[in-house]
């Protein structure tokens, strides 16, 4: 929600009336305390609008998003098989591990570009998407060596021949896609800043139409097999990254000022904020890519969607120097994911004899998803917290601490007892889910007693100082002078 959207509620001359949002306000245009249980209804309906404008199309982009990947799988499947393996093998190994670490490096701007614009220092906003870029791209040749190396490193891993050689053939083909994703993700991040998702999702389904036209147009027509599907992934990457640039340069003349050499001024302070941004982001993902991958891919992705959105609905309540709005929107968010979670477990042990024929046709298979459909239907629940809260942590700036915390519950205790109840006490694949549920457990836990005990008043006041250190101080007219 922009800035601005407050300003009418606050010069309204109408009467006090209980339901009306402006008594909700104080002078300053942050909530006021709830005085009665009609005011905490409106609260809460304000919040929810806020949040789903944000989370619809940021949803609809990210399905758009996994979809190219879906649809080159498709193409690519019937190739043949050993096409199939290695292409998904490059993607899922190469394409997720540098996806994963680079969304995480730039998450960074999560914190800053909302905390700015809730402050409305917007000019502050092309600076910081800048300086992200240079990290980003400075970072995607730290990563290449895995991709140049990709077919050692899987056969050292114990893969097949065969499929290693055309993965690592795949994997190098599609170094440009790597390099697209510094610019996609900062300029991404620039946009959800200021809540202009509605252009995202356009380009996101643009980009899974063009996708699907190249894959059949060089492999179908001009018959190029894997190394067309390769060609066409970077082709619809770069064709993302270039139409968020585009739309930044010519459409945010708020945000957008030109380029400045002020994204190279504390840059250091930057990177320190992107790697524990990427440390966090990506001990959870491979954490979770364990569970996917004992699940037989079974993911809850409408709850990331809520992650995301309370992002930027944090960042920017705390640049606007609203604290009792970053924690509704909090309680607000959180409780609508619980339930979201609730009805997927009871909707999961309901169908639990059931639900499996969709991804296969084993009786075995489906027998043992069964056995399992309890403790997914947990998992469905912690879920539906535990990355509203990481989205908070970002959305605030606690990267740090959450990294630490996933750190110790994720690998020093999930991971151990999980090995311990799999293997010692030889409750196979179940004891080892349990483990690694008792390590999300552990995480939401600590993560809701940091929430609990945040001081909010404080977390303004650091929103304040962060501004002023990397920018917000001088860059007004800095900005001008330092201009390119």
């Amino acid at each position: 929600m922009e800035a601005t959207a407050a300003t009418p509620l606050l010069n309204s001359a109408a009467p006090p009336v209980t339901t009306s949002p402006t008594t909700l306000l104080d002078s300053n245009g942050d909530y006021a305390p709830p005085r009665s249980f009609r005011d905490v209804k409106s609260m809460f309906w304000i919040e929810t609008v806020k949040t789903w404008k944000i989370a619809g199309p940021i949803g609809f982009q990210l399905i758009c998003q996994y979809g190219v990947n879906s649809v080159t799988n498709i193409f690519v499947g019937h190739i043949g098989n050993v096409e199939l393996s290695a292409v998904t093998i490059a993607l899922n190994v190469f394409g997720t591990f540098s996806f994963g670490f680079l969304l995480g490096m730039g998450s960074a701007l999560e914190t800053l570009c909302g905390q700015a614009f809730g402050a409305g220092q917007i000019h502050l906003l092309g600076v910081y998407m800048q300086r992200s870029c240079i990290i980003l791209f400075v970072t995607c040749f730290l990563i290449l060596p895995f991709y140049i190396f990709a077919t050692p490193i899987l056969k050292l891993l114990g893969q097949e021949d065969g499929i290693a050689d055309l993965a690592g053939k795949f994997a190098i083909l599609t170094i440009p896609q790597l390099f697209s994703l510094a610019i996609t993700f900062p300029t991404q991040k620039f946009l959800q800043a200021q809540s202009k998702v509605n252009v995202l999702a356009c380009i996101g389904f643009g980009a899974l139409l063009l996708q699907a036209v190249t894959l059949w147009l060089f492999i179908y027509v001009f018959d190029w097999g894997t190394t067309g599907a390769a060609i066409a992934y970077d082709i619809t990457s770069w064709e993302t990254a270039i139409a968020q640039v585009v739309y930044v340069m010519f459409w945010c003349n708020d945000g957008w000022h030109g380029f400045s050499w002020l994204a190279f001024k504390e840059i250091w302070a930057f990177v320190r904020l992107s790697i524990a941004s990427a440390v966090m982001l990506c001990l959870e993902l491979w954490y979770m890519m364990t569970i996917i991958l004992l699940v037989g891919h079974l993911n809850n992705a409408v709850i990331q969607v809520g992650a995301l959105a309370i992002c930027v609905r944090v960042s920017n309540e705390l640049g606007l120097k609203h604290p009792r709005a970053a924690k509704y929107s909090v309680y607000v968010t959180v409780l609508q994911c619980l339930l979201i979670g609730l009805l997927c477990m009871v909707a999961v042990i309901i169908a639990r004899d059931h639900f499996a024929i969709i991804f296969t046709s084993s009786q075995e298979l489906q027998k043992a998803v069964a056995d399992l459909a309890y403790l997914l239907g947990v998992t469905m629940v912690l879920n539906s917290v535990q990355p509203v809260i990481s989205g908070v942590a970002i959305g605030g700036g606690w990267q740090s601490l959450v990294a630490y915390i996933n750190l110790g519950c994720y690998y020093l205790f999930g991971l151990p007892l999980g090995f311990l109840l799999g293997y010692i006490a030889d409750l196979g694949v179940m004891g080892l889910w349990a483990g690694m549920i008792a390590g999300i457990a552990l995480q939401t836990l600590l993560l809701l007693l940091v929430l609990y005990r945040t001081n909010w008043n404080k977390e303004v006041a650091e929103t304040s100082e962060r501004m002023k250190k990397w920018g917000g101080q001088d860059i007004g007219t800095d900005r001008i002078n330092n201009s390119i």
